[in-house]
């Protein structure tokens, strides 16, 4: 079913995304801002299911690639976000008939709404994750054979390039690099697929999804209930750590935003582990929630999500776990996304609902005290 995605609905998705994005895919803010821009200026979007997409469709996906930090000075402009759809389409030969998000987490949730409404196309109701992880290949559709290349690519000087790859880890090392060139973010364009193709690979109703959890955080605050036990229940996930961040360390490095979090009450320590997204959850050794499953930060009362770039010492926040799509949890998937990967010499934990919270059932009690 389709449905028509107008500015004042931007809010609450970009708030979802955020929470999806398990702290990477960028500043939601920001992202909103440009596509309430597009909208206005451009008119609403239709927003399609898979269900919907016809068998010939040519679906892109559109995207930023790079460091999120970045983007608090290096704001992106609507030319910028549709210069690597129209150069893809140039170069494909084959008009582009939809837009899709590659991730739902963040700003790249909201780049593709902004993308659709200045170049008139529907917007896809599907991601490629169900959530935002930290390299370009890292997509369901690198499953299902889809190559991200040709890739498009383009910064807000006017650069455009089109990458070949021989496969999607190349188009990520190429790509990236050029990312870091160009200021250490680019909008890219790529991961053609067929609207067949698209309904296989693609995780259905992502936006859908990020509209649900941000209405129910504002929803929440209205009727003056807690957010982020609504945002859990939304989620299938549980709330597993409340405390207070004592420590954050976060460098840009290589293009990403890496780093750790130390979140503290009175009875245990918290570390998460980053690179653009949350990769690990810690409590004094031991492991709880890893990659690919979401681990989420929120503000302690008002349920906001907080991103890695906007982690603060003295912030009261709650840390939830959620499980991901089923299918990153196969033996192929967890090579390309779980820990191992990222260097961490542990195995997948996987999130089963079942997981304690670190401080029983006291742990925001113990968070007040510690504030106190």
């Amino acid at each position: 079913m389709s449905w028509t995605l107008t500015p004042d609905l931007i809010p609450n998705l970009a708030r979802g995304a955020a929470v999806l994005g398990t702290g990477g895919g960028g500043d939601p803010y920001i992202g909103g801002l440009l596509a309430q821009q597009a909208l206005a200026t451009h008119g609403p979007v239709t927003v399609v299911s898979l269900a919907e997409l016809p068998e010939d469709a040519v679906v892109l996906t559109v995207a930023m690639m790079g460091a999120p930090t970045v983007m608090v000075e290096k704001l992106p402009s609507l030319d910028e976000v549709i210069a690597p759809v129209q150069a893809l389409g140039t170069y494909l030969g084959r008009p582009v008939t939809h837009v899709a998000c590659a991730e739902v987490g963040g700003v790249n949730s909201t780049i593709p709404v902004a993308a659709a409404a200045a170049l008139g196309l529907p917007l896809v109701d599907a991601d490629g994750m169900g959530r935002a992880f930290p390299e370009l290949q890292m997509v369901l559709p690198t499953l299902y054979g889809v190559t991200a290349s040709p890739l498009a690519f383009a910064d807000e000087k006017g650069n455009v390039g089109v990458l070949q790859t021989v496969d999607n880890t190349w188009t990520e090392r190429i790509a990236r690099v050029a990312a870091v060139e160009m200021g250490c973010s680019i909008m890219i364009s790529g991961f053609a697929m067929s609207g067949g193709t698209a309904r296989e690979a693609l995780v259905p109703d992502s936006l859908s999804t990020c509209l649900r959890i941000g209405s129910g955080i504002e929803q929440a605050r209205a009727e003056k209930s807690d957010a982020v036990v609504r945002t859990v229940e939304l989620l299938g996930g549980r709330e597993f750590f409340a405390g207070k961040v004592v420590d954050v360390e976060r460098g840009t490095t290589s293009g990403f935003a890496r780093g750790r979090a130390r979140i503290e009450n009175v009875s245990s320590t918290l570390t998460l582990s980053f690179q653009n997204e949350h990769l690990m959850a810690e409590c004094d050794g031991d492991v709880l929630v890893t990659t690919p499953d979401l681990i989420i930060v929120l503000d302690h009362d008002s349920g906001e999500p907080i991103t890695t770039e906007g982690l603060r010492y003295g912030q009261r926040v709650r840390v939830i776990a959620a499980p991901s799509d089923p299918r990153w949890h196969s033996a192929d998937a967890l090579a390309m996304v779980g820990p191992g990967y990222f260097g961490y010499d542990i195995p997948s934990h996987r999130f089963d609902g079942t997981l304690d919270s670190v401080a029983g059932e006291t742990a925001a009690h113990e968070t007040a005290a510690v504030l106190a």
